[in-house]
């Protein structure tokens, strides 16, 4: 079968090559109604732009890069599902690298360039790992959760930007909670050491307690399993409640808190952080901190992609998203 072209989506729309090729390419310049026409034309004809022909024009490929330390983490197949969204809706294609380490992040880096992304988003566990390597300098780049905006690299028309959940705020809501619930021996099921949302939340956890003229026990780490979580909650001593850096984790401390004959929430209450789908489902349904992972997926791709777009000088941008406490059934009044 014979590809679409342009010219076929011009005589359609009744229009020009050079405005069908202007409304492809997002160009300012088409007045809205003749985009529209052009764009229902391009849908009812099936028109697909030529990637490799627009890269030759543009000097971009619309393709940006998803790196990535393990997809096996319900909030990182969340985000990844969240970018590939955003970035077809933008009309780029998605590239996934992962990476273990400094020295595979620089091969991930360099396979990203072979394939000539316009520029990457890098999450969570990943983003020590991208300002670190060589590698990484040329990339237009968007981190998700990192402790800081790194240096722009010099020769670089823009900086590397950062967009983040408030991590620390959602730690402190939830252990606010549970102390509004009169708890006062609140553990905490932390996340592993190396990440950035794992310190954040157990930061807002401290935080709340100090405020509350409470000294914090010391916490129990997981690495965001289940199985992680279940064996953390054998050392919660007393605590009458306990704030779970993840849902994972949380269902593992739940299945452990009924094993040792402590019911939920008659004698521990317990917090998650994320919201994923089941946790409305598990048993009791899980209070936790609800992470908007699509707007956090979204803002990322349109932060690079404005970034990859602009014709002028960007400057690094940090933008941070509030999480929410979601209250259900896996905590109340301390007995």
């Amino acid at each position: 079968m014979r590809r679409v072209s342009m010219a076929d989506v011009a005589a359609a729309a009744g229009v020009s090559g050079q405005t069908v090729s202007r409304v492809v390419n997002a160009s300012p310049r088409v007045d809205p109604a003749t985009r529209s026409r052009v764009e229902e034309a391009m849908a009812r004809l099936g028109y697909r732009p030529h990637r490799a022909a627009r890269a030759l024009r543009t000097g971009r490929t619309h393709t940006i890069g998803l790196v990535v330390a393990t997809l096996a983490t319900v909030g990182n197949s969340r985000m990844l599902q969240a970018v590939a969204a955003a970035a077809a809706g933008r009309g780029y294609g998605l590239a996934v690298a992962t990476v273990a380490g400094p020295e595979s992040a620089d091969d991930a880096f360099a396979r990203l360039a072979d394939q000539g992304v316009d520029g990457a988003v890098v999450l969570n566990e990943a983003t020590p790992f991208a300002a670190a390597v060589p590698a990484a300098a040329g990339f237009r780049l968007v981190l998700v959760d990192a402790p800081a905006v790194p240096r722009s690299r010099a020769g670089e028309s823009s900086g590397v930007h950062v967009v983040q959940t408030d991590h620390a705020a959602g730690a402190a809501a939830a252990t606010a909670h549970l102390l509004t619930l009169g708890h006062r021996r609140i553990a905490h099921i932390a996340g592993p050491s190396d990440s950035f949302a794992a310190r954040e939340r157990e930061r807002g956890w401290r935080t709340a307690l100090a405020e509350a003229a409470l000294e914090a026990p010391a916490p129990v780490r997981g690495d965001w399993s289940a199985a992680s979580g279940h064996a953390a909650a054998r050392s919660l001593g007393d605590a009458t409640a306990v704030f779970v850096a993840n849902d994972q984790m949380a269902l593992g401390a739940l299945r452990a808190l009924a094993e040792a004959g402590r019911e939920v929430p008659r004698d521990v209450s317990v917090v998650g952080f994320d919201d994923i789908a089941d946790a409305a489902q598990y048993r009791p349904p899980l209070t936790t901190v609800r992470q908007d992972f699509d707007a956090l997926g979204a803002r990322a791709v349109a932060v690079l992609i404005d970034d990859v777009e602009s014709t002028a000088v960007t400057a690094p941008v940090v933008e941070t998203l509030t999480p929410t406490l979601i209250v259900r059934d896996s905590t109340a009044a301390r007995r």
